[in-house]
């Protein structure tokens, strides 16, 4: 087994996808995370150099673990790229269900934090994010070529808005301790990108 999929490392960085998403980066300490992990902070340090490190390798396990849900969505089986793109914002919607710390971003919630003070983990926070965005684009680009060629909008541009729309709903579920004003943006966002991929504008969106 190598050290990467440790189980106590794994312990670990669960504990600090759940525990930095519930309280943010600052108000984490180690010790909270390795109480939370059920390790000692001996198993912690064999693992981590400190709790930066943790959060950059937070990172790279929230970008697995995402990918690896979004890659399998039922979306992502859809035959028509329009379908898939408008089915992915569904999906995204769907997502905001339950306690702010199970739908909000890991990313997003630490680089508010963290741009000005550790650049290390605002740039992986900042790959995390575009990461997903290429995701998006390549189906936005698929769909373009289908719906809207002679649009003057470039898909790598819509996709990074699409992440834009999301983390500002994160924030506004945050600051209204619910999802209801999220599930709005995220509506709002799917008829705007529905409208960037309409051949007949005056169709009303669902």
């Amino acid at each position: 087994m190598t050290r990467t999929s440790h189980p106590s490392r794994i312990r670990l960085l669960d504990a600090a996808l759940q525990l930095i998403r519930a309280k943010g980066y600052a108000a984490t300490t180690v010790d909270d995370v390795c109480e939370s992990a059920g390790v000692t902070k001996g198993s912690f340090f064999h693992h981590f150099k400190g709790k930066e490190d943790l959060a950059i390798a937070a990172t790279a396990h929230w970008n697995d673990m995402t990918g690896g849900l979004f890659a399998e969505a039922p979306y992502r089986r859809l035959p028509d790229p329009r379908d898939r793109v408008l089915a992915y914002i569904d999906y995204r919607a769907a997502l905001l269900t339950g306690d702010l710390a199970d739908f909000t971003c890991l990313l997003g919630t630490m680089v508010q934090e963290t741009f000005g003070t550790h650049p290390a983990i605002r740039d992986a926070c900042r790959h995390g994010i575009e990461l997903h965005a290429e995701a998006v684009a390549a189906d936005l680009a698929e769909a373009k070529a289908k719906y809207a060629p002679q649009a003057d909008w470039i898909p790598e541009g819509i996709a990074l808005y699409t992440q834009a729309v999301l983390q500002g709903a994160f924030i506004l579920a945050k600051a209204t301790s619910g999802p209801a004003v999220a599930i709005q943006c995220v509506d709002t966002l799917k008829r705007h990108v529905a409208s960037l991929l309409d051949s007949d504008p005056g169709r009303v969106h669902s």
